[in-house]
């Protein structure tokens, strides 16, 4: 029983450790995850696996190797942030690895990419023919972003000499059956009004609006939870 008490204490300690470095860090370290930042999770993933399963290494070790290990990080988050020419170095430069509809083979050995990987990360650009592709951009990240030639490239409204009106900003007042104040005071109305709308289309209680969503100069979005 004791033991079971232990791994329970453990596995909390450790998702609480790990969910504050995440917030520490920062987003950007998911939505932007370089080889390094590969890496990094992995070894903060195999030290809280040390302390889950290995009862000779106390969790205490393992919280300060985690606190080391995200103040590392952290700190080169600040460096890159404070001064420019270190990001090269640090987190790696984007490379052009097609330019002017032409593959840029010195540039693919360099960052150690086949032909086969390029038409991979091409085709998950929905490009399936380099021919298509004016420019190649290879990012951080190991993604490829494109830029294709005038042929293949969607006309914009500028092209077709449309003059777009602006989109508002869908606001969301009700989610899962509860209504957001913030978003009710953002527009300028109270909860008087959204009852009133709700009772237009038959509505009697929040609870039963799934999600409701606002646009200025359109009516009341609704979705309740079952169809009527």
């Amino acid at each position: 029983m004791e033991g079971y008490l232990f791994l329970t204490t453990e596995l909390i300690v450790g998702f609480f450790a790990l969910l504050l470095l995440t917030k520490v860090l920062g987003k950007n370290q998911i939505t932007q995850l370089t080889p390094f930042d590969f890496i990094s999770a992995l070894v903060i993933g195999e030290l809280v696996g040390n302390a889950i399963y290995d009862k000779d290494i106390g969790l205490q070790y393992v919280l300060y190797a985690i606190f080391v290990w995200g103040s590392l990080i952290y700190c080169i988050e600040i460096i890159t942030q404070k001064f420019r020419i270190t990001r090269g170095f640090l987190e790696g430069t984007p490379a052009i690895v097609i330019a002017k509809g032409r593959i840029q083979y010195e540039e693919l050995r360099k960052n150690k990419l086949d032909l086969n990987q390029l038409q991979h990360l091409l085709r998950e650009k929905s490009v399936f023919s380099v021919r298509q592709v004016e420019y190649g951009i290879l990012e951080t990240n190991g993604t490829v972003n494109v830029q294709l030639k005038p042929p293949y490239a969607q006309p914009t409204n500028r092209d077709l000499s449309l003059n777009p009106k602006n989109l508002p900003m869908p606001i969301l007042l009700i989610m899962d059956g509860e209504v957001i104040k913030k978003a009710l005071k953002e527009i300028g109305q109270d909860e008087t009004w959204l009852k009133d709308q709700l009772k237009e289309r038959g509505i009697l209680s929040y609870k039963d609006v799934l999600y409701a969503e606002w646009i200025d100069g359109e009516p009341l979005f609704l979705q309740t939870y079952r169809a009527k």
